[in-house]
């Protein structure tokens, strides 16, 4: 008799359930945007790009001249040790100057990783934000439950159709395309 009832209490359950559930999956609405490509592809999003490969560039030539120096350096003390024109106590100095160099490029370089992270996300924030808002609209107006980032959360493979990505390109350029007053602002400055 328990037995029964529990199967009774079950069968209702799973019905009441299935009866529900098509109406919860029918009210629910997904669609999913690649941010990283639409940051690259809006106008706003190259002018930041541009910007920051154009400081990547004078600080790469900075580390490559003293990348350089420090292979005459090196090529320095290893052609005196050869001809054997060095004491020791020269030797021990130079190789410590050496060391001292090394660490010092290495310092420059961590310090430019800093500042290139740091002015990406000066640069990217604001557009980033701007993204959030045309999103925002774009699943209210259309009634959706839920908009995911492409690239997070483990999406492997989504339908063209619910891939909202060329729409916040398209709607970010008409409506930023002139660029952001501080991009503008910052690009005057440089």
């Amino acid at each position: 008799m328990m037995n029964v009832r529990r199967h009774a209490l079950t069968l209702l359950a799973a019905l009441l359930v299935s009866s529900v559930a098509p109406k919860v999956y029918a009210q629910t609405k997904i669609a999913v945007v690649d941010l990283q490509r639409a940051l690259m592809e809006t106008e706003d999003g190259r002018r930041a790009k541009q910007r920051l490969e154009r400081l990547f560039k004078r600080r790469q030539k900075s580390l490559d001249a003293a990348q350089n120096k420090m292979k005459q350096m090196k090529e320095d003390i290893e052609r005196q040790q050869k001809a054997g024109v060095i004491t020791d106590e020269a030797l021990q100095r130079r190789l410590e100057e050496y060391q001292k160099a090394y660490m010092e490029l290495q310092s420059q370089y961590a310090e430019y990783q800093r500042e290139l992270a740091s002015k990406e996300a000066e640069l990217t924030s604001e557009i980033l934000e701007r993204m959030q808002q045309i999103l925002r609209r774009i699943g209210q107006a259309e009634g959706y439950t839920l908009i995911m980032e492409a690239n997070e959360g483990g999406v492997v493979w989504v339908p063209s159709n619910i891939d909202l990505t060329d729409q916040l390109i398209q709607r970010y350029n008409s409506e930023h395309g002139g660029g952001s007053s501080s991009m503008r602002r910052s690009s005057k400055m440089r």
